[in-house]
This record gives structure tokens, C-alpha cells and sequence, in this order.
């Protein structure tokens, strides 16, 4: 029986012996393709990391509305195009390269000729449509494009729905709506019932949020004519927010009603 015991034993060790050098060889390969696929990976994707570095810094800038002095987007679109492009193309990527292209070509607008300022124009809707490709559920991108064809093309009911993808992707973005609301409030009477009612409480929004001169700039001139429904819905906004705008309207002259505000008439002297 000892005998067995180690006959089997032996010939355990020797299956296991000579199984070790095909496991050693089958752990290096993985090793291997691991490495090989983490240099490939950083080889393909880490170009484009690179480049957005800066554009995502410019586009940030772009967003908080700031300023650039002339020729700084111009020159930076050029570097841009001059360089190849990563094989990965992050969504982020495009989002920063329309709004580049897009501010260089409302730049383009006050500084180049007509025909120089719409290829430009061009190429930034063909930016944030390709943007939108990758980020479809943006909100920003779909006003901007709905600015942009109408600009370039004249308003055509047709790209009412760029507004509407707009509102369905976002109705509650404040720093969106700083724009938006006066480009809808322009074709109130145009846009769908339900489009309609979140314009009014986007309007109604910027006063809460404390943008009160921009509301009353939207009110007392494209919303002029809807004002009365506009001021209506200000009834959910808090009183203070309410006595704030009525007095800056006051100040333009403007005399309206402003739901549960009272004011003294030295403030319409």
C-alpha cells in the first residue's frame, strides 16, 4: 500500500512539475498583452487628452462669457486643425471645438467682410451639429444651433424644433436660459403650448435666480407683448425677488402690475 501511495504520489508531482512551464508561459502572455494593449491605449487616446488640455480651458472661459482679445480663437482654431486628430475623439472634444469655432465666428461677424463672416458661420454649425452627434441630449448645443441657422438663414418655422430639443433636454438650466428666453420670448406666438409655458416659467426663473436686469430687458422688449401672462406666473416667485424687479421696471418707467407688490409713487418719479 506504501508502495501505491507513493508511486501516485510521484507521478502527481510529475504531472504538476511538467504543467508548471505552460503555466508560466500562459501568465507571461497575458502580461504581455496587457502591456501591449495599456501602450496602444495610451498611444491612441492620449493625443486627444493632450489637445483638449487647452480648448477645454477656452471653452470654459467661452461659457462664463468672457472675452478674448482679437485673433486669440482664430489662431487657436488654426493650431487645432493643424494637428492630427486623436483616433478617439472624445464627446467632450467636439463639445469644446463648436464652441470655439462658434465664438471665432461671431467675432468674425464684427471684424470680417459678409462673406468671410458666413464660411465661418458655416463651419460652426457643422461644429455643433457634429457635437450634437455625441451629445444629443445638450441643451446649450440646440440653442446655439437654432442662433446659428437663423442667423445665417433667416427664421424659418422649420428650425422651431432646434428651441424645442433645447427645452425638452433642458427646461431648468439657468445659465442656458439667459439666452434662451430671449430668443423664444422673439417667437412667442410660434412656439408649441407646452414650449410656451416653459418659457414663461423660465422667465419667472431668472428673476428668482437673481438675473433681474435680464429679465427686465426680455420683458420690456421682445416680451412686451406677452408681458401680461409673463407677469402673471411671477406670483411663484418670492416677494423679495418680485419687489426687487418691480422697482428696476420702475426705473425705466415701465408701469406695470407686479403680482403682490405694492409701490410707493415716488418710485414712478
Amino acid at each position: 500500500m506504501a508502495a501505491i501511495i507513493t508511486r501516485n504520489t510521484t507521478q502527481s508531482m510529475g504531472t504538476w512539475n511538467n504543467g508548471r512551464p505552460v503555466r508560466k508561459a500562459f501568465v507571461r502572455a497575458i502580461l504581455l498583452f496587457v502591456a501591449l494593449f495599456g501602450t496602444l491605449w495610451a498611444l491612441v487616446v492620449l493625443p486627444s487628452f493632450w489637445l483638449m488640455a487647452p480648448v477645454r480651458k477656452v471653452s470654459l472661459h467661452i461659457m462664463a462669457d468672457g472675452r478674448f482679445r482679437p485673433g486669440i480663437l482664430a489662431d487657436m482654431l488654426v493650431r487645432m486643425k493643424a494637428q492630427q486628430q486623436p483616433a478617439i475623439l472624445q464627446p467632450e472634444l467636439r463639445y469644446a471645438l463648436a464652441l470655439v469655432t462658434l465664438q471665432a465666428a461671431e467675432n468674425a461677424m464684427q471684424r470680417k467682410s459678409p462673406d468671410e463672416a458666413d464660411r465661418e458661420m458655416q463651419a460652426a454649425e457643422g461644429a455643433l451639429r457634429s457635437a450634437l452627434e455625441v451629445k444629443p441630449t445638450d441643451s446649450y448645443l440646440w440653442l446655439m444651433l437654432y442662433s446659428v441657422v437663423t442667423r445665417r438663414n433667416g427664421f424659418d418655422p422649420e428650425n422651431i424644433r432646434y428651441l424645442d430639443r433645447s427645452y425638452a433636454s433642458g427646461p431648468n438650466e439657468g445659465w442656458v436660459g439667459l439666452r434662451r428666453n430671449q430668443l423664444s420670448l422673439a417667437i412667442f406666438s410660434m412656439l408649441s403650448k407646452s414650449v410656451q409655458q416653459e418659457v414663461v416659467s423660465e422667465f419667472a426663473a431668472l428673476i428668482n435666480s437673481g438675473f433681474v436686469e435680464e429679465a427686465a430687458i426680455n420683458l420690456t422688449g421682445v416680451g412686451w407683448v406677452e408681458r401680461e401672462r409673463l407677469l402673471e406666473n411671477l406670483k411663484q416667485v418670492d416677494i423679495v425677488s418680485r419687489e426687487i424687479f418691480a422697482k428696476r421696471l420702475a426705473r425705466d418707467g415701465a408701469k406695470v402690475r407686479i403680482p403682490g407688490v405694492e409701490l410707493d409713487e415716488r418710485f414712478w418719479r
